[in-house]
């Protein structure tokens, strides 16, 4: 669901970016307040999972779409809404900087759409008041569905306001809500199976990683904190460099509905700003659309994958860090 810059008229597109900075400066005051450095590595692999994990589109049946993971919700309910949403920021920024995807323009829009209500409303709203009394398998999969398909919904309605308010007529409001909105429920349902399955494995090989749960959990975990965190970055390798090579070629739900409206994935736009931030991003972007410039081979991907994983871990660890969020160092072994 990453929107391009053509997609934003600059005045709703500055608005997103205060709104999106907004919600970070409050994060990174209650990241300071928190100052639990254990969360340091935690948002580290979890950045690189999530980057790798969205590159793995999965088919819509019947559709001709194809979606994929936002992890907002998976992130927040593993580091709680502020240091989730800051990791869900260097992952968003990584993309949009290094392989082109997602508008730098329409950074602040793609920020505030596939990572504010994932972790903030996900978090607060749906996963902290599942998890009051403890966790379970029932309620982990029940506040992941529910979660995941609440907050993609909304993403997509408000992908559909802001291109309403930038005079993008090109995309009848009534038209491209109904159409957006409909496979976004399908993905966000899948989003929340796959959201499930990785929070479920987490409770159970080390549940003190859970926001909110392991303090309550009588379970002392199957694996030890590191062992817990190098499994997951295993993980996020082999998606990264392997399965991306078995993604799915179908248009993401937001080009899918652009093309069911109006009949292409790409619009035009013309301005001074969108001349400015695609010149930055054709600067910045070394591996455009997770690729070697002018080339299609595997290679690429697979490359692309295991890169970006590393780039979102030395970005969200290297902000931590820059930017002080933990004051103090403790064992994390």
């Amino acid at each position: 669901m990453h929107m391009a810059d053509a997609l934003v008229a600059p005045a709703v597109a500055g608005t997103m970016y205060v709104l999106s900075t907004g919600a970070a400066g409050v994060s990174v005051k209650n990241v300071r307040e928190e100052n639990d450095p254990k969360k340091i590595p935690v948002m580290g692999v979890m950045g690189a999972f999530v980057f790798a994990t969205q590159m793995l589109n999965f088919t819509i049946p019947g559709t001709g779409s194809s979606g994929h993971l936002c992890g907002g919700m998976m992130l927040s309910a593993m580091l709680g809404p502020y240091a989730g949403f800051l990791t869900m920021i260097g992952v968003l920024l990584v993309q949009c900087l290094l392989f082109a995807d997602g508008g730098l323009l329409a950074l602040g829009c793609n920020i505030w759409n596939m990572a504010f209500y994932g972790c903030f409303v996900g978090a607060l709203l749906i996963w902290r008041p599942f998890m009051k009394k403890g966790a379970s398998r029932a309620k982990i999969i029940a506040a992941s569905i529910i979660g995941c398909v609440l907050t993609l919904q909304m993403g997509a309605f408000s992908v559909t306001i802001e291109t309403l308010l930038s005079g993008i007529t090109e995309l009848p409001f009534s038209v491209f809500l109904a159409t957006m909105q409909p496979i976004h429920l399908a993905i966000g349902f899948v989003e929340g199976l796959i959201t499930s399955a990785v929070l479920i494995f987490v409770n159970e090989a080390r549940p003190e990683l859970l926001w909110g749960v392991g303090e309550k959990s009588s379970n002392e975990g199957k694996l030890s904190f590191k062992n817990t965190i190098i499994a997951i970055a295993v993980a996020a390798a082999i998606c990264g460099g392997v399965v991306s090579l078995f993604a799915s070629a179908f248009p993401d739900g937001l080009e899918w509905s652009m093309e069911q409206v109006a009949g292409t994935t790409e619009l035009e736009a013309d301005g001074g700003a969108y001349e400015t931030a695609s010149a930055i991003q054709d600067t910045t972007s070394l591996f455009p659309d997770y690729a070697f410039k002018d080339s299609e081979s595997a290679v690429g991907t697979s490359f692309s994958g295991i890169v970006g994983a590393l780039v979102v871990v030395g970005v969200t660890v290297g902000a931590c860090y820059a930017f002080k969020f933990f004051k103090k160092k403790e064992s994390i072994a």
